[in-house]
């Protein structure tokens, strides 16, 4: 089951379940809060909060009652959707869970008139890369960021509801 999660003990809830999901991507890619502090690993509470403020849909997936996943959808302009913190703990992947949140998540877009859904990740991460791709992802390019010690790739998945202007990362 897939529901919006907004109040502060389920944003509490979350803020976990974000931490253990990307902590084995911290682990893969030697990511430390000093040198990649807004790495998804290292998320704060206030972190959520803020996302809130600035009125980011916010969704857990459940497994028998339990948070197991996260994702937050972000209006983009221009009916892109960002994809943000995508995260399924350790002990319930290879489940269909991630699946589930990108079909619930093109639904809600679908919703909401959007026509793209975009996405980074650390580059070298070949498998995240892959299985985007699996869900019907291209790669549309890499950046590198300041602040960030790997290279961002940008996914995108065209969702063919209307007309849309592209964005540059």
């Amino acid at each position: 089951m897939i529901k919006s999660v907004s109040t502060d003990q389920e944003l509490e809830t979350s803020v976990e379940v974000i931490r253990a999901s990307f902590m084995t991507v911290a682990a893969d890619f030697n990511l430390t809060p000093e040198n990649a502090p807004t790495h998804a690993a290292f998320i704060k509470f206030a972190d959520l909060l803020k996302m809130r403020d600035k009125g980011i849909a916010m969704f857990g997936l459940f497994d028998n009652g339990v948070q197991a996943g996260f994702v937050a959808v972000e209006k983009a302009g221009g009916g892109v959707f960002y994809i943000e913190k995508l995260a399924v703990l350790p002990g319930y992947r290879h489940r269909g869970h991630g699946r589930a949140m990108i079909d619930f998540v093109i639904e809600y877009v679908k919703h909401n008139q959007g026509a793209k859904l975009s996405i980074g990740i650390v580059d070298n991460h070949d498998l995240l890369k892959s299985w985007y791709q699996t869900c019907g992802f291209t790669v549309t390019g890499t950046k590198e960021i300041e602040h960030l010690p790997f290279k961002v790739c940008f996914l995108e998945r065209s969702l063919g509801n209307i007309f849309i202007n592209t964005i540059k990362h």
